[in-house]
């Protein structure tokens, strides 16, 4: 199987507030719009097709109310109480049937696929399917995947002519996520195994206090890092327990990194990535 990165969701109040507060730094963020049949809304920052998506329940007392199915992003939101943060991330597939079929032989639970779409500012109405995994064992949720209705080709024109990929101050990029786990040879290995991924080595990231290894992954690596020490790897554990804490960007200049309602944004320059482990 063939897999990219397509986005990955960070829960918040209000996403308006983050596109202004991203556009104070020189970084594209735009109204997605609203999701059909559920009371959930959003705002969108492209990275061509690689994006962060900044979600909000408009009434998150229907929204618990609702059967969302299992192993879903709404389940993920709901069990952690509607927490600003990163929630899950999502990969991209171009034949979600296939896709099913192929974890289905691996010995995951396979819900889905699940039909969506957004109504977005303009009107026009975005639609994709939605396929959900997993398995009994304890660890980090797998990432969910998606197939958009639109090839990768259409959609890139239309994202653009509509100014949602638009343009970042000093070239900046999309690079990687980094996700808190417990044991993360065996989590690197079993992820690498499932998703068809290649494996870096290991390395020391001493800002996080942990051992991280990359998973290289189209449009965005997964970066998983487990704690040495006591440090902000510990602290997402037994705080929240495994998940994506951090999202990493590169750009031509200027480091920079700030927090950005519960998530952790890390700027760095190539030169830095590579220094850091090639990721």
């Amino acid at each position: 199987m063939y897999f990219s990165f397509d986005h990955i969701v960070h829960y918040v109040e209000d996403p308006k507030k983050v596109i202004t507060v991203l556009k104070e730094k020189g970084i594209h963020a735009v109204d997605g719009g609203h999701h059909q049949n559920r009371p959930t809304y959003n705002a969108l920052c492209h990275f061509d097709l690689s994006y962060i998506e900044f979600i909000s329940a408009s009434d998150k007392k229907k929204l618990r109310l609702m059967n969302h199915p299992k192993f879903s992003l709404m389940e993920s939101i709901i069990k952690n109480g509607f927490t600003e943060g990163f929630i899950r991330f999502i990969v991209r597939t171009h034949d979600i049937q296939k896709t099913a079929a192929y974890f289905e032989n691996k010995g995951l639970e396979v819900i889905g696929p699940v039909p969506l779409s957004r109504v977005t500012p303009d009107g026009s109405v975005s639609r994709w399917k939605l396929l959900f995994v997993g398995d009994t064992n304890d660890g980090p949720n797998f990432p969910y995947f998606i197939q958009w209705d639109e090839s990768d080709n259409d959609r890139i024109r239309n994202l653009v002519e509509k100014g949602i990929i638009g343009k970042h101050s000093y070239r900046t990029k999309f690079s990687h996520i980094t996700i808190a786990v417990k044991d993360l040879e065996k989590t690197v290995e079993n992820w690498a195994e499932l998703f068809n991924l290649q494996m870096g080595g290991t390395y020391i990231d001493n800002k996080l206090q942990a051992k991280c290894r990359t998973l290289f992954l189209n449009g965005g690596n997964i970066v998983l890092s487990s704690p040495m020490d006591d440090g902000i790897v510990s602290k997402v554990l037994i705080e929240h327990g495994e998940k994506p804490f951090k999202v990493t960007l590169i750009r031509d200049i200027k480091k920079e990194s700030f927090e950005l309602f519960g998530g952790s944004y890390q700027i760095e320059t190539q030169q830095s990535i590579q220094l850091l482990g090639g990721t």
